[in-house]
């Protein structure tokens, strides 16, 4: 297969997995928005899958797009990465992201694509080719961010609910549900402004890998202008096509939130992953959310939050590096074959 097809075929399923991203990750801003009757579903759908494209977009000319650069530097062997295992990688994400959607269980998109690079790196390159020094504090702040994400929104909960404690259930819910279209809107664009960079970093990575980039030195180049838009219109159309199961999880299995809670969790999500994007740290918007939400439902009482559904979602967590490491190495292995 000639160097411009297999380009191609790897733009095609990194696209591929930017879709997976949105469908598998509508759950963070819409889960909440649906569960306290805020908004129906088609229309937090629709509203979250146009906040991630305008997210994506912005996170180019206003953000920058310092967390793409984070991910194609990953991985950075001296004579480069083949499209073949970018491939590699790139499938066992994406079918990381199948099952745990088939399972209804909202786990990372950003830990399962970190996990394929590394477990490719090392065996299709060595230990040596992983630049560590980035790993770490990506794998620190995706560990992290979801703890900060349940502290903040516990905090802010517990702030809001004080300041109108006063007022009449009914008239406040109704104010609630009406900012709860602006703060998953908040989610939304956060998403899209880290998630969307994720892909653009790993197209770009395949173009350097091609010829058809670049990289100053140790600087490894920005998305052309191309890349960022087909990224964002890819994560946009995947979350216009929702992922219904891991909605039901998020949104009504692990607790019932009322308009204010929703609220609270929304906020303090998107200033969490807002906070990360500014600092160049690609993190788990389904992490991050699924915290938040669990520190503002654990405002009423910690028997509130369903533990044992939260217990299935830490351990889809804490197996999707391993799990997609071990996938894209057996991919590279089988690539390296033929």
């Amino acid at each position: 297969m000639g160097t411009d097809v297999l380009l191609i075929v790897t733009v095609l399923i990194a696209l591929g997995f930017d879709f997976t991203n949105g469908f598998h990750d509508t759950a963070n801003a819409v889960a909440t928005s649906i569960s306290t009757r805020a908004l129906g579903p088609r229309a937090a759908v629709a509203l979250s899958a146009v906040f991630n494209l305008v997210g994506a977009l912005v996170a180019i000319e206003v953000l920058h797009t310092h967390v793409a650069n984070t991910i194609g530097g990953l991985v950075s062997p001296k004579h480069g990465v083949s499209l073949g295992m970018i491939i590699a990688a790139l499938v066992g994400a994406i079918v990381w992201n199948l099952i745990t959607w088939r399972l209804g269980l909202p786990s990372s998109s950003s830990h399962a694509l970190i996990g394929a690079l590394v477990g490719m790196g090392v065996v299709a390159y060595g230990v040596d080719a992983v630049k560590w020094g980035s790993v770490v504090p990506v794998v620190l702040a995706l560990v992290a961010s979801p703890v900060i994400g349940l502290v903040l929104s516990y905090l802010f909960t517990v702030g809001v609910l004080d300041f109108f404690r006063h007022s009449q259930p009914s008239p406040m819910n109704r104010r609630f549900r009406l900012a709860q279209i602006a703060s998953g809107a908040f989610v939304s664009f956060s998403h899209g402004a880290n998630d969307a960079q994720k892909t653009m970093g790993v197209i770009t990575l395949a173009l350097v890998s091609a010829g058809a980039l670049t990289a100053t030195g140790t600087l490894f180049p920005s998305p052309p202008l191309w890349v960022v838009l087909l990224a964002a219109t890819a994560i946009g159309l995947g979350t216009y096509a929702g992922g219904w199961r891991i909605i039901r999880t998020l949104g009504m299995k692990v607790i019932r939130l009322e308009p204010v809670d929703g609220f609270c969790a929304q906020t303090m999500a998107a200033v969490v992953i807002q906070g990360a994007t500014q600092l160049a740290l690609p993190v788990s918007t389904t992490h991050v959310v699924s915290g938040a939400v669990m520190g503002a439902g654990a405002t009423r009482r910690l028997g509130a939050v369903r533990w044992g559904v939260a217990r299935n979602i830490l351990v889809a967590w804490v197996l999707t590096i391993p799990a997609t490491a071990a996938m894209a190495a057996v991919c590279a292995l089988g690539i390296r074959a033929v």
